[in-house]
């Protein structure tokens, strides 16, 4: 079966896959904060914090009344756990045994970062049996000399590969730092701990990528994950002729979708919201298939050079409705309690009626941030010219 969705309709059935418009819909406290991460296969973290890292904030557009603790009280219960997707990332804990095929790899001779250290990982390891949970602080750095930050301990080094390989899990963070345990006084008897087929591990990351995203190609479903692009599409080929994918069309390209997809396009979507984005939020970390889809270029600039930078070092990508208005290069100041807009860069013609939605969203994400107040310091446009009027009129209404 195949079908043809405008660019419209596959905006729309991407945003209501991603609940970006929909928080309501999911209740509200941890609850919400897990129906979250399940709906969405995973949420990065990241360690940035020129503003809420990237992890809470992606849940605090997804979640009603998102809290900063939910994260802490969902690892305390054993809902969700931390490990690696195309990077760093908190999981449902009823996925644990897809991270097997991954860290089977790991322990086989696959490197991450470095090579093995089997006699630090085998003394680290005795101590965290003897010890109970501990943090890379805990081991001390017996090395004369360093050659930078990167350069990590040998105790670190070997706590970061028995967590890739599975040995160890990672129980909470401690201002950002993990604290690892063994996997066997962390993980709940109950979790499923078989080794899936290559044929059920195949069929959940195409499943949880479609149900997620909506549609996608075999090269968007395997984003990052090394060797799986052709079995992912000989898998989806399977699929779609058992009736269990269909191909969809949308700008003479084709992807792969649940037969239910077209169940979305009779769901409402709010066309007036601006939700303000993380660089990092699943809705856009591909970005070809952010540019190809919603016609966004978007590139975070605190990797680029100061002189090179055309937004600014952190700037958020900005949603108004289905479409992408702009990016807002921000920083907080925490011990002022402001919101500083270093440049908010309009990309919309109807920036008057933006701006207002805009405002309401922003208030709100002034207090997500514990802020207290927001400083304008520069406003753009690659829609029109503004006037010092325009600016000053917009910068009013945002600070009130």
């Amino acid at each position: 079966m195949q079908n043809t969705l405008s660019l419209k309709e596959a905006q729309k059935v991407i945003l209501l896959s991603q609940g970006i418009h929909g928080g309501h819909r999911l209740g509200s406290g941890n609850k919400a904060t897990y129906k979250a991460i399940t709906a969405i296969n995973y949420v990065q973290i990241d360690s940035i914090s020129v503003v809420e890292r990237a992890h809470h904030h992606s849940l605090w557009n997804r979640a009603d009344n998102y809290e900063p603790i939910h994260i802490d009280q969902l690892l305390e219960k054993r809902q969700i756990f931390e490990y690696w997707s195309h990077a760093a990332s908190y999981l449902p804990i009823a996925d644990y045994r897809y991270s097997l095929p991954r860290k089977h790899s790991f322990a086989k001779g696959d490197e991450h970062w470095f090579k093995k250290d089997k006699k630090s990982m085998s003394l680290v390891l005795a101590r965290i049996n003897a010890d109970g949970p501990l943090q890379a602080k805990d081991f001390k750095d017996t090395r004369q000399s360093k050659t930078g930050w990167w350069d990590w301990k040998p105790a670190k080094k070997a706590l970061e590969q028995l967590f890739m390989e599975g040995e160890l899990m990672v129980v909470k963070r401690q201002g950002f730092h993990k604290v690892y345990d063994l996997t066997e006084r962390v993980l709940p008897s109950n979790i499923d701990t078989s080794t899936p087929s290559e044929e059920e591990y195949l069929q959940h990351l195409i499943i949880n990528y479609l149900n997620a995203n909506a549609i996608g190609t075999p090269q968007q479903i395997t984003y990052l994950l090394k060797g799986l692009k052709i079995p992912v599409e000989k898998h989806c080929m399977q699929m779609a002729e058992d009736g269990l994918l269909i191909t969809v069309t949308v700008n003479n390209q084709y992807y792969f979708a649940l037969p239910t997809v077209n169940n979305l396009l009779e769901k409402k979507l709010a066309r007036s919201k601006v939700k303000i984005l993380s660089p990092f939020d699943n809705l856009l970390i591909q970005r070809k298939r952010t540019k190809e889809l919603f016609n966004f270029d978007y590139q975070i600039e605190c990797y680029v050079p100061a002189n090179k930078r055309k937004i600014g070092y952190f700037s958020l990508p900005l949603l108004w409705g289905s479409q992408f208005s702009g990016r807002m290069d921000v920083k907080m100041d925490r011990k002022s309690g402001t919101l500083n807009i270093l440049n908010l860069h309009l990309e919309t013609a109807k920036a008057d009626e933006f701006i207002v939605d805009l405002k309401v969203t922003l208030d709100k994400f002034l207090s997500f941030n514990n802020g207290t107040s927001i400083k304008v310091v520069k406003i753009t446009s690659n829609t029109q010219s503004l006037t010092k009027s325009m600016i000053s009129n917009f910068t009013s209404i945002l600070v009130a």
